[in-house]
């Protein structure tokens, strides 16, 4: 098995991987990802007990037990290039042997939940309310510098994607990829269902204006009507699709949950969307600790 180069998997001197700070052993094979660096202790303070609390930048990792169930909660901070870092450091945690360096011959399987913000591109998706993504839909181009390959199914939707929207080679090659069959299912009573698409910004990539004009002013418009048959765009923000791209090609399950804290169709927002948050976040706890996740 060829040696993984030093300058490629960078291991400090505690023997953690170098951005999460975390050793094998701290990490848990059920994860959360939260964006805000504030929201791990949010989700972490349900813990029964703790086992490692550590941070190195805006990655902050906390793993303890809900009941029986071991868990880890890790910051990842906003976007899908962040989402590359973590992806790729907690797959390394369990998949290298940071001894020789080398890839395992057996590869574990992590299940990944991403409890978030989001914005509804729906009108009957209000504030407040939660959506568990079926696909996430890239326009951020992170998985395009991997080896991804698209299904027929998935190459037929992004083809009417792109008819659809207008959104196409000179801004950016869209790519998509499913929720993990087995975390989902889960997530079905009280939460909305659809393709959640990831922005690579908050201001023009999703459609705002302050001061500056927008290249695509039609865009929440088109993303608001896309069609493919039973499929329709629920929501958009700036993870999930990375996490459904990577997880998928290294071997994970992952789930994408979000609050709705703004409706861009109503132009409404969330009166208390930290309330929202912690809802989402208890709820989603209940269902890891009482399920075979």
């Amino acid at each position: 098995m060829q040696r993984i180069a030093e300058s490629e998997l960078i291991i400090n001197e505690r023997g953690a991987v170098y951005h999460l700070d975390t050793r094998p052993e701290e990490l848990a094979h059920t994860i959360i990802t939260v964006g805000d660096p504030d929201r791990v202790r949010e989700v972490s303070k349900h813990f029964d007990h703790f086992e490692h609390k550590n941070q190195h930048r805006e990655f902050i990792t906390h793993t303890g037990y809900i009941g029986n169930k071991r868990v880890s909660v890790i910051s990842t901070g906003i976007g899908t290039d962040n989402i590359d870092i973590v992806l790729n450091e907690v797959d390394a945690l369990v998949n290298i042997d940071f001894d020789s360096r080398t890839i395992k011959p057996e590869l574990t399987h992590l299940n990944i939940i991403r409890i978030g913000t989001s914005g509804s591109l729906q009108k009957d998706i209000p504030v407040d309310s939660f959506v568990a993504s079926t696909h996430g839909l890239g326009i951020d181009n992170l998985l395009n510098f991997y080896r991804f390959h698209h299904n027929d199914e998935e190459k037929h939707l992004l083809h009417s994607f792109a008819a659809q929207t207008q959104l196409h080679n000179n801004l950016s090659q869209p790519y998509i990829s499913s929720a993990g069959a087995s975390l989902i299912k889960h997530f079905v009573k009280d939460f909305h269902h659809g393709i959640t698409v990831t922005c690579p910004g908050f201001y023009g990539p999703q459609g705002r204006v302050l001061r500056l004009g927008l290249a695509y002013p039609g865009l929440i418009d088109n993303l608001t009507t896309f069609q493919f048959g039973n499929h329709h765009i629920t929501n958009f923000e700036m993870e999930t699709s990375a996490i459904y791209g990577l997880g998928k090609m290294l071997g994970h399950y992952c789930v994408s949950l979000s609050a709705i804290v703004a409706n861009r169709i109503t132009k409404e927002f969330s009166a208390d969307g930290g309330r929202a948050v912690e809802n989402l976040i208890k709820q989603s706890l209940n269902l890891i600790a009482d399920s075979n996740i």
